[in-house]
C-alpha cells in the first residue's frame, strides 16, 4: 500500500508526516534501484527505525552527470515545518570495492563547520539515522551493503535554511537532513528541540562557560547586549526551556541565563515548562499573591487578579511602585533550579518587557560584571 501520509484525519486528529531523513532514504533506494537496471520505480518502501515499512512516493527520476537519480516530496503531515513541499534529490554512483557508502552534500544540504553536532566539521550535515537508514535501503535494494556514493539535495534549501538556525550551529550552505524515527509528530518541535540540544553542544564543545536562553528575539538581543556574549552561546529555546533545562542537567555548563518576557517568565515561576499559550495560560489570582509577597495591598492585588493579562497587571503593580518583575524573576529562577539540579550551573534569571527593558533580575553576580541581582 502506498501512504502519502504515515496518518490520515480521523476526526480531529493531526497527520503526521515524513522527516527529511526518511524522503531522503526513499529517494536513494529509488535511485540505486535504476542503477541495478530496474525501470524507475514509481514507489519504493523503506524500513524506519521502529521497523515500519512505509512506501513513498517517486515523482521524479533521471541522469545527473551519468548518474541515477530520483526525488521525493516532503510531506510534513499537519506539523508547521518548513521544509513541507520540499523536493529532496538523492544522487548514486558505484564506487570501488571496500569505499563503504559515502555521503555528499549537493545543493540545498549543508556542510558542517563547527565541532560538537554528531557529525563532524567537513561532513555534509547528514545526520547518524538517516545515514543508516539509508545504508539499510541500499542493502535492501542491493542484496548486500554496496560500496556507494550517495549525494542528497534539497531543492530551495540554502533559502530555506536562513530560516533555521543552523549557520549559529555552524551549518553552511544549506538545510540539515534529520530524523530519529523517520516520522514527523505534528507539533512535537522535535526539531526545534533538537536545535536547541545542538546549540548547547556546539556551545560546549568551543568552551564556552556562559550561555544564555531566551524565548525570543528581544530577550536574546538583549541579554547579549547586557552580557556581550558571543552568538554561539545563545540558545534560542523559544517556549521549550524545559527541553533546554533538561538537556542542560545532563550536559551543564558553569554559568547559565534565562532571559524572556514578562509573560513567559511568569508562567516559568509559575512551574511551567512548555510555554506556549496554548499548553496553558498564567494563574492571574497567583501571580496577585505573587505581588502581596513584595508589599502590594489589596486593593493592588485584587486588580491584578482581575487584569486579561500579565502585561496590564505589570502596569498596575508598576503605578503602585511593586517590583513586580523582580518577584516574577526569583519565582522563574526557583524553576529553574529546581530542574537543573543536580548540576553544578551558576543560574541568573533576566525578565525584559517588549522595548527591551530589563524590568527584573534575580540571581548571584556575575564574576564578570559584577552586578548584583
Amino acid at each position: 500500500m502506498l501512504y502519502k501520509r504515515p496518518m490520515e484525519h480521523t476526526g480531529t486528529e493531526l497527520r503526521r508526516g515524513w522527516t527529511t531523513g526518511s524522503c531522503a532514504t526513499a529517494a536513494a533506494k529509488a535511485a540505486w534501484l535504476m542503477l541495478l537496471g530496474q525501470a524507475p520505480p514509481a514507489s519504493v518502501s523503506i524500513t524506519l527505525p521502529g521497523g515500519q515499512q512505509p512506501a513513498f512516493a517517486i515523482c521524479r527520476t533521471g541522469l545527473e552527470h551519468g548518474h541515477p537519480f530520483a526525488e521525493v516530496v516532503k510531506d510534513a503531515g499537519d506539523d508547521p515545518d518548513i521544509t513541507h513541499g520540499a523536493v529532496i534529490r538523492a544522487t548514486v554512483r558505484r564506487l570501488p570495492a571496500g569505499s563503504g557508502v559515502q555521503f555528499c552534500a549537493g545543493p540545498g544540504v549543508g556542510m558542517v563547520t563547527r565541532p560538537g553536532l554528531p557529525i563532524p566539521p567537513g561532513e555534509p550535515a547528514i545526520n547518524p539515522t538517516p545515514r543508516a537508514m539509508i545504508r539499510t535501503a541500499l542493502t535492501e535494494a542491493n542484496g548486500t551493503l554496496p560500496d556507494a556514493e550517495v549525494t542528497l539535495s534539497i531543492e530551495n534549501g540554502a533559502k530555506l535554511a536562513q530560516r533555521t538556525l543552523n549557520s549559529r550551529l555552524g551549518i553552511t550552505g544549506g538545510l540539515s537532513v534529520l530524523g530519529t524515527t523517520g516520522i514527523v509528530v505534528p507539533f512535537s518541535c522535535a526539531a526545534w528541540i533538537d536545535s536547541i540540544h545542538r546549540g548547547i553542544d556546539v556551545a560546549r564543545a568551543e568552551g564556552l562557560t556562559h550561555l544564555a536562553g531566551s524565548t525570543g528575539n528581544v530577550s536574546e538581543k538583549a541579554v547579549q547586549k547586557f552580557y556581550t556574549l558571543p552568538d554561539t552561546a545563545l540558545i534560542e529555546m523559544g517556549d521549550f526551556v524545559g527541553g533546554m533545562l533538561k538537556y542542560m542537567r545532563r550536559h551543564p555548563v558553569p554559568r547559565l541565563t534565562i532571559a524572556g518576557g514578562i509573560a513567559k517568565m511568569t508562567k516559568l515561576g509559575q512551574g511551567k515548562l512548555d510555554l506556549h499559550s496554548k499548553r496553558g495560560q498564567a494563574d492571574m489570582a497567583a501571580l496577585a499573591q505573587l505581588a502581596a509577597t513584595g508589599g502590594a495591598p489589596r486593593a493592588i492585588t485584587e486588580a491584578i487578579a482581575a487584569s486579561p493579562t500579565v502585561a496590564e497587571a505589570f502596569l498596575v503593580a508598576r503605578a503602585a511602585h511593586i517590583p513586580l518583575g523582580t518577584l516574577i524573576a526569583h519565582s522563574a529562577l526557583h524553576t529553574v533550579l529546581e530542574t537543573l539540579a543536580p548540576a553544578p550551573c551558576v543560574v541568573d534569571v533576566m525578565v525584559f518587557d517588549r522595548a527591551g527593558q530589563c524590568v527584573g533580575q534575580a540571581g548571584p553576580p556575575h564574576p564578570r560584571t559584577g552586578l548584583s541581582f
